[in-house]
C-alpha cells in the first residue's frame, strides 16, 4: 500500500474523532451561557438596576449583557416562569412591578418551605457540605463589620445553593429559587433605600445562626433559626412600605407630587 493511500485511510477516523471532541464543549458552553445570562439578569433585578415595572426588549437585554439572543431569550423565559418578568405579546418584556402585599403573602410560603429544607439539610448534610458552610460562616464573621449588602448578597446566594444541595431534593430548588430572589431584592431595598438601615450585621447574624445549626446537625435549632430569619425579613416590609416611594417599586406609576395651592403660588 502506498503512503498516500495509507494517509487517505486515516482521514475519516481523524474527522470522526475531531467531531466527537468538539461537540460536548459546545453543549456545555450553551448551558453555561444560559446560566450566566440568568444569574446576571437576576442580579440586575435584585439590585433594581432593572427597575420594577420597566419595559424592555430582548435586544435591550442583549445590549446590557453582551450575549446573543438565544441565552438571553431562554433566561427571560425562566424569569417569566419565576414571575420576575412578564412577557407581553407585541409589547416586549416588563420587569414585574413589586407588589408588597403579594410578596409578604409569599413569605408565609417561604417560611414553610424553608422549615422543610433546613431540617433536611441538617439531617442529610455531608462532611463536604458542612466544611463549605464552616468556611462561609468564618468569612462572614471576619467581614461582619465591613461587608456591603452587594457582597453579602453574593454570599447569600451561595448559602441558599449550599443548603439546597445539602437537603438533597432537586425539586425544591425550582420552587425556592424565585422566592429567594424576591426576598433578596426586598433586603437590598431595605438596606439601601430606607433610612437608618444600612448596617447589615443583623442580617449576617441571622444567616450565621442558620449555618451554625445546620453544621452541628441540630435540626430543631436550625428550624428555629430559619423562623427567626423569616421574622426579620417580614419586619422589613413595614419599613419599605413607609419609606420607599411607590414609583420606585413600579416605575409605571405617576410620580406623587405635593399639591401647591393657588394662594401659595401667588
Amino acid at each position: 500500500m502506498s503512503k498516500q493511500a495509507a494517509r487517505n485511510r486515516t482521514k475519516p477516523k481523524e474527522a470522526k474523532r475531531s467531531a466527537i471532541d468538539i461537540t460536548p464543549p459546545t453543549r456545555r458552553n450553551a448551558v453555561n451561557l444560559l446560566e450566566l445570562a440568568y444569574e446576571r439578569l437576576e442580579h440586575l433585578i435584585v439590585t433594581c438596576e432593572l427597575r420594577p415595572g420597566a419595559f424592555l426588549t430582548i435586544q435591550d437585554l442583549q445590549d446590557i449583557l453582551g450575549f446573543s439572543r438565544t441565552p438571553v431569550h431562554q433566561a427571560v423565559a425562566r424569569l417569566a416562569i419565576d414571575t420576575l418578568m412578564i412577557v407581553r405579546p407585541r409589547h416586549g418584556l416588563q420587569v414585574a412591578p413589586m407588589d408588597l402585599a403579594r410578596e409578604r403573602l409569599l413569605l408565609k410560603l417561604r417560611r414553610d418551605l424553608e422549615r422543610f429544607v433546613i431540617r433536611l439539610a441538617a439531617e442529610r448534610s455531608s462532611s463536604s457540605h458542612r466544611n463549605q458552610m464552616l468556611h462561609l460562616a468564618r468569612y462572614l464573621r471576619e467581614r461582619r463589620d465591613a461587608i456591603t449588602i452587594g457582597e453579602f448578597n453574593a454570599f447569600d446566594w451561595r448559602i441558599d445553593q449550599l443548603i439546597l444541595a445539602a437537603a438533597g431534593e432537586p425539586f425544591l430548588e425550582h420552587t425556592l429559587r424565585p422566592l429567594h430572589t424576591i426576598f433578596r431584592r426586598i433586603g437590598w431595598i431595605y438596606h439601601n433605600r430606607t433610612s437608618g438601615h444600612s448596617n447589615i450585621s443583623e442580617t449576617i447574624d441571622a444567616h450565621l445562626s442558620v449555618l451554625d445549626a445546620v453544621v452541628n446537625r441540630d435540626a430543631e435549632r436550625a428550624v428555629l433559626s430559619s423562623d427567626s430569619l423569616i421574622d426579620f425579613v417580614d419586619s422589613m416590609f413595614d419599613v419599605v412600605e413607609r419609606d420607599v416611594d411607590p414609583e420606585f417599586l413600579d416605575c409605571t406609576l405617576e410620580p406623587i407630587l405635593p399639591t401647591v395651592s393657588s394662594e401659595r403660588q401667588a
